[in-house]
């Protein structure tokens, strides 16, 4: 059988390792979706129902593993749907490449039906972004797509026109007018770390020795170099505090972590930040300026693999363009043990103080059900090395807070994009790069109910993922950001009923239950977490429960009480809630 233009591409993208593709098939790959079938063996096709949890299970299955991600969408409206998924994948450094169809080359121009010019649409998202129009291209653009996703850890596309697919591989239709040849390669990519230099270490190593209070701030891409985090951190004396992609760097109840920063992290965490006089970050440019020392009160070192993010944020005396393990561990023996360990000694004091009150507010008394204590049923049914995949919005301070890092668990969620949905993808993505581990999904109402229907695609693929739906019939995090501002809620809260998505968990053939009653929770997990098969738990939660920032503010409190003066609803749940938190904490 002659190899078309389809198969050249399948063919290639087996070559480099690649085994599944998570795609909708349309009349615009017809051409496509023939060469996945003749690699059929080898290369999987994940048939979903949406385009766009197709990108976000690539997105997921990317991070989760470091290897490439692939998604597949027809032309036009297809290829759009894609778009969410793959910004996913671009601002949170990932490969994925994206691949759609076009209408056949005869016909652009022409106002033709679905005649969407996707190079055009995805130039912005994708680093690689190429129209194939001539057979003689392949595979040497396949390569260099790959190439460029995976060492710029970011989105590839390649269009395909309808002809262009089905045309014979080897077809040369052109007289050939340049000296120029096709593009012709290997599958091959050099991938090494990228290793510091020896006078910006001794530069980092000079302002750290130097540093009395000094703090530790780690993100996702410290996430390889846990240890040498761990020993740096021990030798300075300094706490480390995470990013919310960085939750997974240090174990959560490590001594030396004082947790997350920013709206969703700990109060001690925002107080040493107010007090260091040197900041050592690493694997991060963290974006939220506020939270970190002011200006001119602590000295920088940082160090990224990426140069273009160093000293963005603050101004950096001693930036290390390096992979961070390569760099902690040639800096370790250049850092002098610290002598005074009473900074880090004080926020150990205050992290076991905040620990104390987070257990409290995992209260099985309360009802409606706080949504802290759901969280907390899954952190302790869950296995020692479950994935858990977050959506945005309160169910990510819940995650934050009280799902705890420990042994060979991990998290994900949409870090600098904080898209709605990715949830439930991300784990069918992920359950398919891990069949033996346990995947949960911890999603909100909200953002399951778009993407929903990609659960019956876990059932139909026997996929075990779990799904947690922190159900507060609404939309949460907006509704206290509309506070927080000073602003009545509006337009936040869905009409009763709540949703029940156990019945459709049911419906597709899955374990379903739905929680109202607290005393009825550790089990519905625990038989959730134990059922050979996807499963479902759609619980009621508070809907006044407030996602409180670790530590209060002044403008922050004068615009939460300006928001019950402008006429807020429901004052009376939402103050009993924040009331009860509050004794909570004392109690504890």
């Amino acid at each position: 059988m002659t190899e078309i233009v389809g198969e050249s591409l399948a063919r290639r993208l087996v070559e480099w390792g690649v085994d599944t593709i998570f795609g909708l098939p349309g009349d615009g790959i017809n051409g496509l979706m023939e060469g996945f079938r003749r690699h059929r063996e080898k290369l999987r096709f994940i048939l979903v129902h949406h385009e766009e949890a197709a990108a976000f299970m690539a997105t997921g299955y990317a991070k989760a593993t470091g290897r490439l991600g692939v998604c597949a969408a027809t032309s036009g409206p297809g290829a759009i749907h894609l778009l969410n998924g793959l910004y996913d994948a671009k601002l949170d450094h990932v490969p994925v490449l994206a691949l759609t169809g076009m209408q056949e080359t005869s016909v652009l121009g022409t106002h033709y039906q679905q005649e969407v010019h996707l190079d055009r649409l995805y130039q912005d998202v994708a680093a690689y972004n190429l129209m194939v129009t001539n057979p003689q291209q392949m595979p040497g653009v396949v390569d260099l797509a790959v190439r460029t996703a995976l060492t710029r850890r970011t989105v590839s596309h390649l269009t395909f026109p309808n002809d262009i697919q089905v045309a014979p591989a080897s077809e040369d239709p052109y007289r050939h007018v340049s000296p120029g040849t096709p593009p012709a390669s290997l599958t091959t990519c050099s991938l090494p770390p990228l290793r510091p230099v020896e006078e910006d270490l001794a530069r980092a190593a000079e302002v750290l020795n130097q540093g009395e209070r000094i703090a530790m701030l780690v993100g996702v891409g410290a996430r390889h170099a846990r240890e040498e985090v761990l020993a740096v951190a021990d030798r300075l004396g300094s706490p480390i505090v995470k990013t919310l992609p960085g939750k997974v760097v240090v174990p959560d109840d490590h001594p030396l972590t004082t947790g997350g920063l920013g709206l969703l992290g700990t109060a001690p965490s925002e107080e040493l930040m107010e007090e260091c006089d040197t900041l050592l970050m690493v694997g991060t440019s963290f974006p939220y300026g506020k939270y970190l020392p002011p200006e001119g009160q602590a000295r920088v070192v940082q160090i990224d693999a990426d140069p273009s993010l160093l000293g963005i944020r603050r101004p950096t005396e001693a930036p290390v363009a390096a992979d961070a393990k390569l760099a902690l561990r040639a800096l370790l023996p250049m850092l002098a043990p610290a002598k005074d360990r009473s900074f880090l000694e004080k926020y150990q004091r205050k992290m076991d103080a905040w620990r104390r009150d987070m257990r409290a507010l995992q209260d099985p008394g309360r009802d409606p059900i706080a949504p802290q204590y759901l969280m907390g049923c899954v952190d302790e049914a869950a296995s020692g090395d479950a994935i858990l995949t977050c959506d945005s919005g309160t169910i990510a301070t819940w995650a934050a807070r009280h799902w705890t890092i420990r042994g060979g668990r991990e998290f994900y969620l949409s870090g600098n994009l904080a898209t709605m949905a990715p949830g439930l993808p991300y784990a069918i993505g992920m359950q398919h790069a891990f069949p033996g581990r346990q995947v949960i999904a911890f999603v909100g109402d909200g953002g399951f109910a778009m993407l929903m229907a990609d659960f019956l695609t876990a059932v139909r693929h026997d996929l075990p993922i779990k799904v947690v739906i922190n159900n507060n019939n609404g939309y949460g995090q907006i509704l206290w950001e509309q506070i927080i501002l000073g602003y009545p809620e509006y337009a936040v809260r869905h009409r009763p009923p709540e949703a029940d998505f156990s019945a459709w968990a049911r419906a597709c053939g899955a374990y379903g239950a739905k929680i109202k009653d607290p005393m009825d929770l550790p089990r519905a997990i625990r038989d959730a977490l134990a059922h050979d098969g996807p499963a479902l738990v759609d619980c009621d939660v508070n809907p006044n429960e407030p996602p409180m920032p670790g530590k209060v503010r002044y403008e922050q409190a004068k615009h939460f009480t300006e928001a019950f003066l402008r006429g807020q609803p429901h004052k009376a749940g939402v103050l009993a809630t924040v009331a009860r938190d509050k004794i909570n904490e004392l109690l504890s």
